[in-house]
C-alpha cells in the first residue's frame, strides 16, 4: 500500500464550509481489484451557508446526519475520523485493515494502510520485510528469484539453486551459452576434449567413462588398429587368432592374395591360401602328385612313407577304390586281392 492523503470536511450545527483533498488508489483482495479512498472529516465554522436542520456531515458527495455517517462494518461514527472508501462503502481504519488488509509473509503482521504493500505471486510483504531469505539483504527494487515459496537475491539464488557446469563447476549466468549431452551440461569453453583440450563446439565427439573425446583423440587412444599396418580399422575388418586386420591387409604370406572370404590355413602363425600352403608344406599324393592339404575336411590315406587322396587310393589293375578294403603292394602299385590272384595264376 502507498501513503495516502486525506479528505477533510467541515461540519457545524448551522453553517458549513467544505474543504476537500482526495487521493485514490487500487488495492487487491481475494484476487479482485478495487478502488479505495482514505478520507478524514473535521469540524470548523463558516458563515457562507446557513443550514436550518442543524449539524450534518458532507461525505461521499452526500449530506449525512453526523450520527448516521458510520463504518459499514462496525457502525461506529466516522464523523471527525479518517476512513477508507471501498466499493462505495466507508470503513473505519481498524475495520478496513481487519477485513481487507494483507498479512506480511515475513512477520505475519497486518500491512496497514499507511505501509507500502509489496506483492509477488499472491504473497505480500512490508517494504522493510521484503528481504533475501538467506543473506537478509533488502530486495526492494532489485532482481530476485524464488524457490519453494522463498525469495532470494540474485547472488544467493545462483549460489544455492543455479545449475552448474560439469567442467568447471561454476554456475550458468543469464545469457550464457550452454552445451548439453544427456544429463550433463557445460559452458561452451568447457566443452572440450579431455586429451587435447580443444573446444568441441559443434564437431562430432565420443563419450567414454564420463569423459569427452574429439574423434581424433578417441581414435588415437581407443580405436582398433590393424596388426599388420598399425592403422585404425574404421569399418569391416577381419579377426584372426583374436587379432584385428584390415580386409586388404589379411593376405597370404606367400602370394599376398587377399584371404578375406577365402579358405586358408596357417603355419608358424602365418596365414596361407590353400594353393600356397599345399605347394610349400603339404604332403603329395603318390598317385596324382598333387598336394594333400586337408583343407575343407579332405581325407587321405597313408601307408609306410606314401600318401594318397581318398579318391586316388584305387587298385592299379581294376581301378576300384581300396578305401576300407584290404590291398596288396606290387612294387610301386597297390592292387586289390582279386587282381593279385589273377596275377599269380
Amino acid at each position: 500500500m502507498a501513503d495516502v492523503d486525506s479528505v477533510v470536511y467541515t461540519t457545524t450545527e448551522r453553517k458549513v464550509r467544505k474543504v476537500k483533498k482526495t487521493t485514490k488508489r487500487r488495492e487487491s483482495h481475494d484476487n479482485q481489484a478495487s478502488e479505495v479512498t482514505i478520507t478524514e472529516v473535521d469540524n470548523t465554522q463558516n458563515n457562507h451557508h446557513a443550514i436550518e436542520d442543524g449539524e450534518y456531515t458532507k461525505a461521499m458527495n452526500k449530506d449525512w446526519h453526523s450520527g448516521h455517517f458510520c463504518c459499514w462494518q462496525c457502525d461506529e461514527s466516522l464523523t471527525g475520523q479518517r476512513y477508507v472508501l471501498r466499493d462505495e462503502h466507508p470503513y473505519c481504519i481498524k475495520c478496513y485493515e481487519s477485513v481487507f488488509a494483507n498479512g506480511c509473509e515475513e512477520c505475519s503482521k497486518i500491512i496497514g494502510i499507511d505501509s507500502k504493500d509489496l506483492s509477488y505471486k499472491d504473497k505480500h510483504w512490508h517494504e522493510a520485510c521484503f528481504l533475501c531469505n538467506r543473506c537478509r539483504v533488502s530486495l526492494v527494487d532489485k532482481q530476485f528469484g524464488s524457490k519453494v515459496d522463498k525469495i532470494y537475491c540474485g547472488n544467493c539464488y545462483d549460489a544455492q539453486f543455479a545449475s552448474r557446469c560439469d567442467g568447471c563447476g561454476e554456475i550458468f549466468r543469464a545469457g550464457t551459452k550452454k552445451m548439453e549431452y544427456k544429463t550433463r551440461q557445460w559452458h561452451e569453453k568447457c566443452f572440450c576434449c579431455v586429451v587435447c583440450k580443444n573446444p568441441i563446439g559443434t564437431k562430432s565427439f565420443i563419450p567414454r567413462e564420463q569423459e569427452i573425446y574429439c574423434a581424433g583423440c578417441y581414435e588415437d587412444k581407443f580405436a582398433t588398429r590393424c596388426v599388420k599396418c598399425n592403422k585404425i580399422i574404421t569399418s569391416g575388418g577381419v579377426t584372426y587368432k583374436n587379432e584385428p586386420w584390415h580386409r586388404d591387409c589379411f593376405t597370404c604370406s606367400n602370394c599376398n592374395n587377399s584371404l578375406a572370404g577365402q579358405r586358408f590355413t596357417s603355419r608358424d602363425d602365418k596365414p596361407y591360401c590353400a594353393d600356397c600352403f599345399g605347394e610349400l608344406f603339404a604332403k603329395r599324393c603318390t598317385a596324382c602328385s598333387k598336394p594333400i592339404t586337408g583343407i575343407g575336411g579332405t581325407r587321405f590315406i597313408s601307408f609306410e612313407d606314401r600318401h594318397w587322396h581318398n579318391d586316388c587310393f584305387i587298385c592299379a589293375g581294376c581301378k576300384t577304390s581300396l578305401v576300407g578294403r584290404g590291398f596288396i603292394t606290387d612294387g610301386d602299385d597297390i592292387i586289390c586281392p582279386e587282381c593279385a590272384k589273377m596275377k599269380l595264376m
